[in-house]
């Protein structure tokens, strides 16, 4: 009797346990199911958060054209103030856009310290990144405040570290910019797997060369009516030769790209050739004469400044989310509670961005300032720093179709049997 007593214990002992385990199998789905919903809802406010940091990139870019075109007006009282000097204009015009840059530098510095080892969702940087608002708009507002309390030559020494951060600024985009290039020519380019045409890729082709050559003509007849425009000839000369180049070493036999991704990056150096061109004072007499020397804010005027700034912010906030262009790995695998982009990475380009638009707001000229209202990015210095990086970007786009080919092993004829051998060798193993 006591055995079997013993027995039924065990038994309803076993029943119990495996009773347990039952209900552990059942909750541990619903646990997960839990996870998995606030992964999501973590990855959704997190990408909403990166409009809001754009948000707060447009507002601090009119800020800083406020303090310089209007600040003198609107806020005279600021004239008096011990870091701005006496008898002079400091407080505005290029001091005012350094002092407004160097504010949204150090906002998103900050966030970069904050969150550049941040990677996982359950992590605290994770919620520093997506909310506490209210928090980052007071600190937002510190460090705008902060720097018009500074000297004067303090400014005109961030002014000079700008430049620096402004050209790592448009060297990253570069980079992203060749990326995506890349991306857009695997996509539209046919597919033997996925059974894509080659028809839409060969049209999108043709679109962007006859827009390369159009923009090229035209620029020949609006910027170089003369022989005398010589710099503006070399230009535009210059990136012909370029297009044509490009286009002869993808469609080369070893390379053997295609036209598509060569049109694309025909027509961003034409569109950089273009912006150059337009850079160049108003005073000279190769601008076409349509554009007005007073320097007149017409509508048409005040409507590219506009455009210009939701292209600085556009370019700045791409750039910032494409942390996988610059990845030393390209096959790190992504799991569910890992951040959807790198915070730090985006922080920081955020952080060269603010250098970047006070250069355009002042034209890369610290002391004088020659930007008139409503202007942007407009001198010699501003013209040569997009030719410059026009040439930059054709060169790397070029060295990328041409390194696999550079790199390449040669192998000797005397060495094919032994690397036969070898791969027979390696395919009898187990």
């Amino acid at each position: 009797m006591s055995r079997s007593a013993e027995a039924i214990e065990a038994g309803t002992g076993n029943r119990g346990s495996r009773n347990s385990e039952t209900v552990h199998l059942e909750v541990a789905p619903e646990s997960l199911e839990q996870k998995t919903i606030d992964c999501s809802a973590e990855k959704k406010k997190s990408l909403r958060a990166r409009y809001f940091y754009g948000i707060i990139f447009l507002i601090t870019n009119l800020i800083a054209w406020f303090f310089r075109d209007y600040g003198q007006k609107v806020l005279p009282q600021l004239h008096y103030l011990k870091a701005c000097g006496t008898g002079e204009d400091d407080c505005f015009d290029t001091i005012g856009v350094l002092r407004v840059s160097l504010g949204c530098f150090i906002f998103f510095f900050l966030m970069f310290l904050s969150t550049c080892t941040t990677t996982k969702l359950y992590e605290v940087g994770n919620n520093w990144h997506s909310g506490w608002w209210t928090t980052k708009v007071f600190l937002l507002i510190v460090a705008i405040a902060v720097p018009f309390f500074f000297p004067s030559d303090y400014l005109l020494l961030y002014g000079e570290l700008a430049r620096v951060g402004a050209g790592i600024f448009l060297l990253l985009q570069l980079v992203s910019v060749i990326e995506f290039i890349a991306w857009w020519n695997k996509y539209w380019m046919p597919d033997k797997y996925m059974k894509k045409s080659c028809s839409l890729g060969l049209f999108m082709s043709t679109v962007f060369y006859v827009a390369s050559i159009v923009g090229i003509v035209l620029m020949y007849y609006l910027y170089a009516p003369k022989m005398a425009c010589a710099l503006n000839i070399f230009f535009i000369t210059w990136t012909a030769i370029l297009l044509v180049v490009m286009m002869v070493i993808s469609l080369h036999p070893l390379v053997n790209r295609g036209l598509l991704s060569s049109g694309i990056m025909a027509s961003y150096i034409v569109f950089l050739c273009w912006s150059a061109i337009r850079s160049e004072p108003a005073e000279q007499k190769c601008i076409n004469t349509q554009r007005q020397a007073n320097g007149s804010h017409d509508w048409t005027a005040m409507l590219g400044f506009l455009i210009a700034i939701g292209a600085i912010v556009t370019a700045t906030f791409s750039t910032g989310i494409d942390s996988q262009s610059f990845q030393f790995r390209k096959d790190e695998i992504q799991t569910e509670d890992d951040t959807p982009y790198k915070y730090g990475f985006f922080h920081l380009v955020f952080s060269l961005g603010a250098m970047y638009f006070a250069m355009l707001f002042i034209s890369w000229n610290l002391i004088p300032n020659y930007a008139k209202e409503w202007s942007i990015d407009v001198g010699w210095a501003s013209t040569w720093v997009k030719i410059i990086n026009e040439w930059f970007a054709a060169s790397i786009y070029l060295w990328k179709l041409i390194s696999p080919v550079v790199r390449q092993p040669k192998v000797m004829p005397h060495q094919e049997p032994m690397a036969i051998e070898l791969q027979r060798d390696d395919s009898s193993l187990p």
